[in-house]
């Protein structure tokens, strides 16, 4: 019994030893991916990338073209008989007299909701 006592001490010792080595293993692979990127191979994956670059040359011709497309929809787009014009709809909104028969119907909707509970 003795001489399994100290094997299992001596194998725990070496236990030890290795998992002190894989940590540090671990260490400089983590050390090398973050220089290379995640794949090993210098180039990095889509997850990985943060955001894109554009030079400033590239952003003012984005910048350009779309300005010349806002420009084109007034002038594509024809007054109806009514005198409206259909592509660009106004922006419809709601009344006070509106939002308030609205707000009411809710209260009523929760005072059943809790009459009922």
């Amino acid at each position: 019994m003795e001489n399994l006592g100290n094997a299992l001490v001596e194998l725990r010792s070496e236990q030890r030893k290795m998992q002190n080595r894989v940590e540090e293993l671990e260490a400089i692979i983590r050390s090398i991916e973050a220089l290379s990127g995640a794949n090993g191979t210098g180039s990095r994956t889509k997850g990985d990338r943060s955001r894109r670059l554009l030079s400033a040359a590239g952003r003012q011709r984005i910048a350009a073209a779309q300005r010349a497309r806002w420009a084109k929809i007034p002038k594509e787009s024809q007054p109806t008989a009514r005198g409206k014009v259909t592509a660009m709809p106004v922006k419809r909104t709601i009344s006070a007299a509106g939002r308030r028969k609205i707000a009411a119907a809710q209260r009523a909707r929760w005072a059943r909701i809790r009459k009922a509970a």
